[in-house]
């Protein structure tokens, strides 16, 4: 791991300064003093207190349900290992590096070779790369998640049990700090019996963790759609946008694993058996049977995090089904109609375009860059009226049209360039599909990761859009065979997996379930990528 010395810096100052702040505090003023602690009862007891069931159920599930996204979501982050604070991701600029490989100049390095696999024992899936499988299990528990907490937070205020947690008063911050400084100083401070009140630092944390980290890490997740991102025009021009998002978001899981650490470090040394009775049997005494139905229920979080590693290893076509079946409805709900509409300036084309996918190795497509594409035809076929085979020269006749868009991996990277060739509609007006035909499938001269012919297949719908074009130049110059001369399909709401590089052939079909394995393309096929791409 590399970590830039500048960004490390502004990290741990302000801890380090609050921790010496304590320090300077404690050696000239002394300890602050604490609120006296009184015994409560049932009787004496003037605020909400206790433990309702339903609090004690949303608990456990937020406990399972977080550490998936956890462990998931460092799956997702380690296909492309590297954090940034710029949007265009160039080797060298990232603040955070989270493997020992430097890119190597004296060779090809695709993104997917920058990728690192994670042990089953931290990642989900774990082992073996896929990127899909992980997303797969990101999304199906962010979205049980967010349920899961909209019904405690509708609960909490439907009760008087938002009082325990939300600040009433601005006193709680040197309360607050009172608390801190003890703790700072290692004058660990009496603690109250939490099934009646909290001190002011514990207030604040679960406030936060309640009602500032979940916001948060879902607005930095969404800063990583590309359709939704690009339907607002102003977002994309934040400088980093897409790079800033997704190192927030690592910030705030960094966030929720300090929190995890710390709450249960203070379960266990402030009374155990007592804290773990709050929350598993809603009582306030030293009983062992709630320390041991506590026990039971982690190790059967643990037993099910095993299982969903292996049903992503044994049943990844179903995995990808329940995710299709699942999620896909709800994100299509949210995102379908945020088309893309953002463009970029000229000076804003990064200066590096990672390269990705696997460079043709076929003896046809090498004889054809040998000599410039002079030769080269793209057959389009299918449902269709007027079926066509069109030269380099028979496309560039046609309407021209650059745009300069930002691209969005699946793996986290993105860059800027200017795309310059013809709109998609342009030809299927052409060709004249059949009214039945929903999809277009988009072949490769490329292969795929793990052999085989590349493919993927588009919607009528976003095939149609302005802005998904059949792109033969690069900012301003010809296709480099790297990034996917002669042609690329560039479609702006989706992740760059969808944007075919070296394309041969076109078809038109009625559905996907008649291509290949079905599942609409060569990544959702053979990686169990979603069907849903602009997320």
């Amino acid at each position: 791991m590399r970590i830039k010395l500048r960004t490390l810096l502004a990290l741990i100052s302000p801890v380090l300064l609050a921790v010496a702040a304590a320090y300077i505090q404690w050696g000239t003023l002394g300890l602050p003093a604490l609120p006296a602690l009184h015994h409560m009862t049932p009787q004496t007891a003037s605020q909400p207190y206790g433990f309702p069931a339903w609090i004690r159920i949303t608990h456990l599930i937020n406990f399972f349900l977080i550490i998936l996204l956890i462990r998931s979501g460092l799956q997702i982050l380690m296909d492309h290992p590297r954090l940034y604070w710029n949007v265009h991701c160039t080797p060298g600029s990232e603040w955070l590096r989270l493997t020992p490989v430097k890119v190597p100049r004296d060779r090809v390095w695709t993104s997917k070779d920058d990728a690192r696999n994670l042990s089953p024992w931290i990642g989900l899936p774990g082992g073996r790369h896929t990127v899909g499988m992980a997303r797969h299990w990101h999304f199906l528990s962010v979205l049980f998640w967010v349920v899961n907490g909209v019904v405690f937070v509708v609960l909490l205020f439907g009760t008087r049990q938002w009082e325990r947690l939300v600040p009433t008063s601005w006193h709680i911050v040197p309360a607050a700090w009172a608390v801190f400084v003890h703790y700072a100083t290692f004058h660990l401070p009496p603690e109250p019996d939490g099934f009646y009140s909290y001190n002011a630092l514990q207030q604040l944390s679960y406030f936060g963790v309640v009602f500032i980290l979940p916001p948060l890490a879902m607005l930095a997740g969404l800063a990583m759609s590309p359709a939704l991102t690009n339907r607002f025009k102003r977002y994309p021009k934040l400088p980093g946008n897409r790079q800033i998002g997704r190192s927030l978001h690592f910030f705030v899981m960094c966030a929720f694993v300090a929190f995890i650490i710390a709450h249960v470090t203070m379960v266990v040394i402030s009374g155990f058996a007592r804290n773990m009775n709050h929350i598993v049997m809603g009582t306030d005494n030293t009983n062992p049977i709630g320390l041991i139905i506590g026990l039971i229920a982690i190790a059967v979080v643990v037993a099910l995090n095993v299982a969903a590693n292996w049903a992503a290893h044994k049943h990844p076509r179903k995995v990808q089904h329940a995710a299709k079946a699942i999620v896909t409805p709800i994100m299509s709900l949210l995102l379908d109609r945020a088309g893309p509409v953002a463009q970029f300036r000229r000076e804003d084309i990064s200066p590096y375009f990672w390269p990705n996918g696997k460079m043709p190795v076929s003896d046809e497509w090498k004889s054809l860059a040998a000599d410039g594409f002079k030769d080269y035809r793209l057959k389009i076929y299918g449902l269709v009226q007027n079926p066509v085979e069109l030269s380099l020269r028979d496309i560039a006749a046609l309407e021209k049209k650059t745009q300069i868009t930002l691209h969005h991996c699946i793996q986290g990277w993105s860059g800027i360039a200017a795309w310059s060739g013809i709109p998609l509609a342009q030809l299927i007006a052409m060709v004249v599909p059949a009214p039945e035909v929903k999809h277009v499938v988009f072949y490769s001269y490329g292969e795929g990761w793990h052999g085989g012919q590349y493919y993927d297949s588009l919607s009528m719908r976003d095939a149609l859009h302005p802005n998904t074009t059949l792109a033969y130049e690069m900012n301003g110059k010809a296709l480099t065979d790297l990034h996917g001369a002669p042609l690329r399909l560039r479609v702006e709401n989706q992740l760059g997996f969808k944007m075919v590089k070296w394309i041969q052939a076109i078809e038109f079909v009625e559905n996907i379930e008649s291509i290949k394995q079905g599942e609409g393309g060569y990544s959702e096929d053979r990686e169990y990528f979603g069907e849903l791409a602009n997320i």
